[in-house]
């Protein structure tokens, strides 16, 4: 697990590599990921949208953004953490990742980014 703190909001991550839903000889690599979010500020936050960049160990890159996280912008109070779980598809047995969260400050309206520390997603068998 990986983390990172920035403005008062800690961001985990826990990757999975999904056997199932992958197929190596078609060079489809399905991982899924695991997003803990901490508020330790004391204001309510929510999360308006997200920012991703994702690298394929060939050498391929693409961004993503998009409104809130798998369909909803959460709003996190004081002390109180919310948690997601997603995936990516990788061409690759590895890859990484690492973004943004656009948040706001219940009370002021105030707009600020939150870090996602850069992670790793690596098929097992890669690591052998």
């Amino acid at each position: 697990m990986v983390f990172q703190i920035s403005e008062g909001v800690k961001v985990s991550v826990e990757t999975y590599y999904q056997p199932d839903y992958s197929n190596p000889v078609a060079s489809e690599f399905m991982f899924a990921y695991r997003i803990t979010i901490e508020n330790n500020n004391t204001f309510a936050v929510k999360l308006l949208q997200r920012h991703w960049n994702i690298f394929d160990s060939n050498g391929s890159y693409k961004e993503i953004d998009g409104d809130g996280v798998v369909g909803v912008q959460p709003v996190i109070l004081p002390g109180d953490q919310y948690q997601y779980v997603s995936g990516c598809n990788l061409k690759t047995e590895m890859g990484k990742m690492q973004g943004s969260y656009t948040m706001e400050n219940i009370h002021t309206k105030k707009e600020f980014d939150v870090r996602i520390p850069m992670f790793e997603m690596i098929a097992p068998f890669k690591v052998n």
